[in-house]
């Protein structure tokens, strides 16, 4: 079985949205709110608790759960939104990468997690 495809994957969101009639409510403010939304419940699922591996908080099926839930949730409204304002995600991401290659050259930031100095007049904000 093949795996299904980032386009035919925005096509289901969108249908869904079609068939519920909702593309109105989904202008761009609302959908990059949507995003902040549940991004912020997401990090909620993390408050107050100790910083876990990876590993570790995959082996809890409960939270793992929550996770996958919120994180699907952040990427339906992030693709309709890139759907919407005619965004390439896949070109978007790897432009976006291409910049961060440059700003965070291996050599000065490999093992480190401090932020690269904002350059004035940046569009990478």
């Amino acid at each position: 079985m093949t795996q299904p495809s980032l386009k035919s994957v925005t096509d289901e969101v969108l249908a869904f949205r079609d068939a519920r009639d909702w593309r109105q409510f989904h202008t761009p403010k609302n959908l990059a709110a949507g995003i902040s939304v549940e991004s912020a419940e997401l990090v909620e699922l993390f408050l107050w608790s100790p910083s876990l591996p990876a590993e570790q908080v995959s082996r809890d099926g409960g939270l793992i759960e929550q996770v996958s839930d919120e994180l699907a949730d952040v990427l339906i409204y992030s693709l309709t939104l890139a759907a919407d304002l005619k965004i390439d995600v896949l070109s978007a991401i790897r432009m976006k990468l291409q910049k961060n290659a440059v700003r965070y050259t291996v050599d000065e930031y490999r093992g480190s997690a401090e932020k690269a100095p904002h350059t004035p007049g940046a569009s990478d904000k």
